[in-house]
Formats: structure tokens, C-alpha cells, sequence
């Protein structure tokens, strides 16, 4: 194990109000600015872009919310809004090639750092947040807001209260007809439909990943140790370029690498598997593919359902039973706690971006451990650019790097 200082377990210091500073106020950052401004002792201090349109307009929804105007900052290096001596967390909502550079500046200038997903790119950035954040004794968090759904955090509280048994295997994906957004030209048009020229692989895997691995005890017990991937043809985002694309448009000579469907399988320490699918091109519902199988049931979401055998001397082969069910017994304590809040604000992804920041600031506020921490962040980012290298080699297994350096176990 690594004489490395760890910062598994690691405590925030609490602090009566929590300071943040916005990065980034698009469409993203400006709707969570609306769910932080939900939370109570929350001051946002500063906002930052690129774009003025965009930093006016998020101090805006801060000033109609009745609270302070923050300082606004326009382009020039972002250092100059993370001071330490009014600022306790950066919050980083960017477009993703910029997430790691800003969140390990605001690590180094003293500032905790969250971070929208997915955190990291490139292996080298995966390393980049956890060496920065061991060495300044910051945290670096994730704001994998699909941790936090009510069904994802029912499935956690039935895994680690042991209603599924001995967990053996889970399913996550990332679902999501996008064609139009890729192809357009505002918003994240300019800029995700890049990987899909350049690369083939899995460039969204958080979303799925993260509540299997937080039922799965991931970095608490067990850790992913390889994954192997391997993508489908492309078709979907071609032809429907060549439909909506005009003649002459720079667009139509582009070729596109990414395959339609990738799937990657990740085995763990402790002899699990988890399939992870990614496809955000073709014509289907939206789903995250959530699957998490024990030896004495199983859950699942995208549709929702659960199966409980009641007796492992009478296996039966029934059908799955609506949640609801057994709501009552196993809804997560944080969203007993929160459902009328959230119905109050009728908050952003069905509630999860409300009690995502609603727990962060409890975190800070009362100086507890976060839910996720850096090394979470870099190993549900990996298999972004694990799933390319596996392409690449035709198909053969690559090892997952420990993060943890062995504080895992």
C-alpha cells in the first residue's frame, strides 16, 4: 500500500455558510445555480465565462432569488476567482475538456472542487485530480447527479442492507438519442460531436456506473481491476447528417469513427461483473440500463422493477414486482427526508439535481465525508478512454489503474 496520504475518508471542515463560485454558466450551470440557491447557508460569491451573455444572465437568477449579487468575471484566467479567503468550493460546469484544468487550479488555490460529469477525459487527467487533490488536501467531487435518484438510492439502501445477498453482477448504460443536439450548431453542438469523429469507445459512462459501483462498494471494498469494449458499426448519426445537413454545409464531409453501440465489461477485485453500454445516436427511449443482481434478488430501472426471493428453499419465477411495493421499507432515508422539498420545486432530472446539491452543502455545512470522492470521480471516468484503448486493440482486456493505491480494501 502507498505511504501516499489518502483522502478516503476524509472529512470537510464544516463552516456555518457555504461559499461557491459558478464556472461556467450555460444552460447546466445556470439550472443548478437555481437548485444550490434551494439549499439553505449556501452564498454564491462569484460567477465565471467565457461568454458575458452567459455570466449576466446566471447573476440574474442569483438577484431574482432575492440573495447578493455575486462578482462577475468575464474570460481571463480563472485563477481570479478562486480566492480561498471567500470561497470554499468551485463549481465546475464546462464543456468536458475544460473540467480538469479548472478543477485541479481550484484545488491548488486552496478551494474544494465539484465537478460536472464526467470529471476526466484521459487517463492522464484521471491522475491529474487524484494526485493534486492528496496533495493540497482538497476534495475533488463528481456531480454524478444520477447517485441521487430516488430509485437509484433505493437499489443502494437494498444492496448495502443485504435484501439482494451477495452482490455478483450489475448493468449501466447510457441511452440517449442526441443526433439533433450533436448535429446543431449552438450549445454542445459546438463541441460533443468531436469524440465521435476522433474516437470509438464509451465517452459517457458515469451516469450508469456510478450508482452500480456505489451499490457495489466500489473503493469500499472492492475496485474494478480490467475492463474489455468493443463498438458496433456506424449508421445512425451519418444518416441522419445527410437528412438534416444542408448541401455545402462543412458538416457533410465529416466522417464519423464512433460506433453506434459500445459495450464494455468491467470485472472488480472481488470477482463481480457490470456490462456498460453507450449509444447516443440512434432512434430509441431514453434509459440508463440500471441491472443490479444478488444471489437472493435482483433490481433494475429503465423499466423499474424488483424481485425478492422470500425463501431460498423456494425459488420461484414470477414476474418483477413494481416498486412501490417496497417503498415504504426501502426508499433511501435521504429521499424520506427530502420528497416534499423536491416536490415543492419540482427540481431539474426528477429531483436528483436538488438532493445531489442539497447534500453536498449538508456535507460541507456540517463537515462530514462526502458521498464521492476523487478517486470515485477518476474510476467512473476511466472507462471512457479504457473502452477507446480496448477498441483500438481489437477488443482485448486493459487493466484498470488503482486510484486508491490499495486504500480500497
Amino acid at each position: 500500500m502507498s505511504s501516499i496520504q489518502t483522502m478516503r475518508g476524509v472529512a470537510f471542515a464544516p463552516r456555518e455558510t457555504v461559499r461557491l463560485t459558478l464556472i461556467g454558466c450555460g444552460g447546466r450551470g445556470r439550472g443548478m445555480l437555481r437548485e444550490l440557491l434551494a439549499c439553505p447557508k449556501v452564498q454564491i460569491v462569484a460567477v465565471y465565462d467565457v461568454s458575458e451573455e452567459a455570466a449576466q444572465k446566471a447573476a440574474t437568477v442569483v438577484r431574482e432569488k432575492g440573495k447578493t449579487e455575486p462578482k462577475i468575471i468575464v474570460g481571463g484566467d480563472v485563477r481570479q476567482v478562486l480566492d480561498i479567503n471567500t470561497t470554499d468550493l468551485a463549481y465546475i460546469a464546462t464543456p468536458w475538456s475544460q473540467h480538469v484544468p479548472y478543477a485541479v487550479a481550484a484545488m491548488e488555490a486552496g478551494l474544494h472542487a465539484a465537478v460536472e460529469v464526467p470529471a476526466a477525459v484521459t487517463l492522464d487527467e484521471c491522475w491529474a485530480m487524484v494526485e493534486t487533490s492528496e496533495r493540497t488536501r482538497r476534495h475533488c467531487i463528481q456531480l454524478e447527479n444520477c447517485c441521487y435518484g430516488d430509485n437509484e438510492l433505493m437499489m443502494v439502501h437494498l444492496a448495502h442492507t443485504g435484501k439482494l445477498g451477495t452482490l455478483t453482477h450489475g448493468e449501466a448504460a447510457y441511452i440517449h438519442d442526441l443526433r439533433h443536439l450533436l448535429l446543431s450548431d449552438q450549445s454542445e453542438g459546438l463541441w460533443r460531436r468531436e469524440p465521435h469523429k476522433n474516437s470509438d469507445g464509451n465517452f459517457y459512462p458515469t451516469h450508469g456506473l456510478g450508482p452500480v459501483a456505489q451499490a457495489m462498494g466500489i473503493h469500499r471494498g472492492d475496485r474494478f481491476t480490467r475492463l474489455i469494449s468493443m463498438s458496433s458499426r456506424e449508421a445512425s448519426l451519418t444518416e441522419t447528417r445527410d437528412v438534416i445537413v444542408e448541401d455545402g454545409n462543412p458538416k457533410r464531409s465529416e466522417l464519423y469513427k464512433a460506433g453506434d453501440m459500445n459495450t464494455s465489461l468491467i470485472q472488480t477485485a472481488r470477482g463481480r461483473t457490470i456490462m456498460l453500454q453507450h449509444d447516443v445516436v440512434t432512434p430509441r427511449p431514453y434509459s440508463r440500463g440500471t441491472l443490479l443482481q444478488g444471489s437472493k434478488g435482483a433490481f433494475r430501472d429503465w423499466p423499474a422493477g424488483v424481485f425478492l426471493e422470500a425463501d431460498p428453499k423456494t425459488p420461484h419465477h414470477g414476474g418483477w414486482a413494481d416498486i412501490e411495493t417496497i417503498k415504504e421499507e426501502f426508499e433511501h432515508p435521504l429521499w424520506k427526508e427530502l420528497r416534499e422539498k423536491v416536490k415543492e420545486l419540482g427540481g431539474g432530472h426528477g429531483g436528483m439535481d436538488f438532493v445531489m446539491n442539497w447534500r453536498l452543502v449538508q456535507c460541507l455545512h456540517e463537515g462530514l465525508v462526502p458521498d464521492m470522492d476523487v478517486y470515485d470521480a477518476a474510476a467512473w471516468s476511466a472507462p471512457g478512454p479504457l473502452s477507446e484503448d480496448s477498441v483500438r486493440l481489437g477488443n482485448m482486456p486493459v487493466e484498470f489503474p488503482d486510484f486508491t493505491r490499495g486504500h480500497w480494501e
